[in-house]
């Protein structure tokens, strides 16, 4: 099985990287988001995944909220909305040869998170971004969690939210770890869960709504966990 999971790892990674070549060839083509919908669709046709998708995404919203696991979270996340999402990910990712022009064609949001210069610039870019009606699309963890357990949540999401009194929804990505792992090797094309929280407005007179959020999404992971264990 072992052997069987590497193998599969190793197509699904190949897979990725012809999708975000096509992705870069379509930018010049299409109009947003297409080149990027297709791509990731093509990734989820031929990986064979399959979501299964609770609660109901808030049309309104400014802002998704999502915890992060794999690598195959922003996959999951585009091909379970049509919304035009505009990524927001450290800027050493942009500076990373053709996956860093896979990001910076479709504007996404780079971040140098102890540059207050930067802080100021993604603002104006977020501003930007909601001005044209997309949604800011961030993993307030500011890195992949190893163990089911979500990690404390960086201050930039509620220091964004709370600047442009956004609508914010939280999603809940579970298995996806199990699905896609790069350090593992592994690839297993399994059920993903993806819960749409209820949506709410950024409330800066609150100082702790950040830090409650992340209770009520590992709540929310954790009860989707022990269902998806029952099942088993």
């Amino acid at each position: 099985m072992k052997i069987f999971a590497h193998i599969s790892w190793f197509f699904t990674t190949v897979i990725i990287f012809i999708a975000i070549a096509l992705s870069i060839i379509l930018f010049p083509i299409l109009p947003r988001p297409y080149p990027r919908k297709i791509s990731n669709w093509f990734i989820r046709y031929t990986t064979f995944f399959s979501t299964t998708i609770k609660g109901e995404e808030d049309t309104n919203t400014q802002m998704f909220l999502i915890n992060h696991q794999s690598d195959i979270d922003i996959n999951v996340l585009e091909t379970s909305t049509t919304k035009d999402l505009a990524w927001v990910a450290k800027k050493a990712l942009f500076d990373v040869p053709f996956f860093g022009l896979a990001m910076s064609l479709p504007e996404d949001i780079e971040v140098e998170r102890e540059s207050k210069t930067s802080l100021v610039k993604l603002l104006r870019a977020v501003k930007d971004r909601i001005d044209k009606k997309r949604t800011i699309a961030m993993f307030p963890e500011g890195t992949r969690t190893k163990n089911g357990r979500i990690l404390p949540f960086k201050s930039g999401a509620k220091f964004i939210a709370d600047k442009y009194r956004l609508k914010v929804q939280p999603i809940v990505l579970v298995n996806t770890l199990s699905c896609y792992d790069i350090k593992r090797f592994h690839y297993s094309p399994t059920n993903v869960t993806v819960v749409f929280m209820e949506s709410f407005i950024a409330d800066n007179n609150n100082p702790n709504w950040l830090k409650d959020l992340r209770v009520k999404m590992q709540k929310v992971y954790d009860d989707e966990l022990a269902i998806n264990n029952n099942n088993r």
